[in-house]
């Protein structure tokens, strides 16, 4: 098979897995898909677009990671719901240096409990992804929103 064609499933792979993790509530799970200096970011498309650093979640390794892991299932109190990842096939923009750039659509939905599901946050990953021995990690996921509102807060990751 291709090689660009098996970094593709092999991508598609690492998103499918994380967007299960999330969906299924696996929270502990999330900061193992990244680096142990790894980034994550979630920012609105108009800062993203105007090249602004303001965002709503930056976190900078995994141990911030766990950090906000604890945050959502030890201390922050909300009504509880369900999400949802609908994911589009990764684009893969390049690989050098042993890093893999790559760029994935993402609609996350919401359901509450005896309620109607409603889109809670679309946009795209734009990720730095690394070749480890326990395969592929994220060096880096930048998650820019093209929603203008975030309903209520954002608590799970996207």
């Amino acid at each position: 098979m291709n090689e660009r064609l098996l970094l593709q499933l092999e991508v598609d792979q690492l998103n499918a897995a994380y967007a299960a993790a999330l969906d299924e509530r696996r929270f502990d799970d999330w900061p193992q898909f990244f680096l142990e200096d790894g980034r994550y970011t979630v920012q609105a498309r108009e800062n993203f677009d105007r090249q602004l650093p303001l965002a709503l979640i930056a976190l900078e390794s995994q141990g911030m990671m766990k950090d906000r892991v604890y945050g959502i299932t030890q201390t922050i109190y909300h009504g509880p719901y369900y999400t949802r990842h609908v994911l589009s096939p990764a684009q893969v923009l390049g690989e050098e240096g042993g890093r893999i750039r790559a760029q994935t659509h993402y609609a996350v939905f919401r359901t509450r409990p005896g309620d109607a599901s409603e889109v809670y946050n679309v946009g795209r990953y734009i990720d730095e992804i690394a070749r480890t021995p326990a395969g592929l990690r994220l060096a880096s996921r930048l998650c820019v929103y093209d929603s203008e509102m975030v309903l209520n807060s954002l608590i799970y990751p996207v």
